[in-house]
């Protein structure tokens, strides 16, 4: 998965990744009744419990320390779901699966440190199924950056934190397989140039002959 414009400006640190993860929507039961809220991002309308809404992520986590809502996770983030996930990674080394939305793992971290009573009373086994998606995924980018070619990185369907986990050491070895390249292209050239001047040589050496030498 490309980037995007994210790292126009250079890369991203996961305490950058993780406010931006805040923007994004989540639905929320809120627990008490509020009134409409003016944001720059736009207007909420007033809270009507049990009635469902949805709100910035930064809103929710807020509201849910001062218990004023449930957050409602995302349907990917359940124990179920993640172990099937995991079993499709395991068992498709060249795939990353495209079930997992691009801000999978630190909306994951975030829920899971703000509201594990909201997450179906499987945090427990969520947070283990999680790591072991996380270890099998990381353990797959490794691979993938021993076969890349020093032009392209494949990335499709990896996550906004993943790659910017991975962002530092895939430069590395890119930047050293390009060393690596030019060093080749170095030496195909000057071996060209060794057999060309061999030629040329050659070539002098038996134009020079007269007829004496016969």
């Amino acid at each position: 998965m490309n980037g995007g414009n994210h790292f126009a400006s250079g890369p991203l640190t996961p305490a950058e990744v993780a406010f931006l993860c805040e923007a994004q929507s989540i639905t929320i039961i809120p627990r008490q009744r509020l009134d409409g809220l003016d944001l720059i991002g736009g207007y909420i309308p007033p809270f009507h419990p049990p009635q469902r809404t949805t709100i910035p992520l930064w809103l929710a986590l807020l509201l849910k320390r001062q218990r004023r809502c449930n957050i409602v996770p995302p349907p990917w983030l359940s124990a179920p779901n993640i172990e099937r996930i995991l079993k499709i990674e395991t068992e498709n080394q060249n795939l990353f699966c495209p079930d997992l939305p691009y801000r999978w793992l630190e909306t994951a971290e975030l829920l899971l440190e703000a509201c594990p009573d909201d997450l179906g009373g499987d945090d427990g086994e969520l947070r283990v199924l999680l790591r072991g998606l996380r270890e099998v995924r990381q353990g797959k980018v490794r691979e993938g950056l021993g076969k890349l070619e020093a032009t392209y990185l494949q990335m499709n369907n990896l996550g906004l934190l993943e790659i910017t986990e991975v962002r530092g050491f895939a430069k590395s070895v890119v930047d050293g397989l390009r060393k690596i390249g030019a060093s080749r292209e170095e030496a195909r050239r000057n071996r060209e140039e060794e057999e060309e001047e061999e030629g040329r040589y050659r070539g002098g050496t038996s134009l020079g002959m007269d007829d004496d030498d016969f």
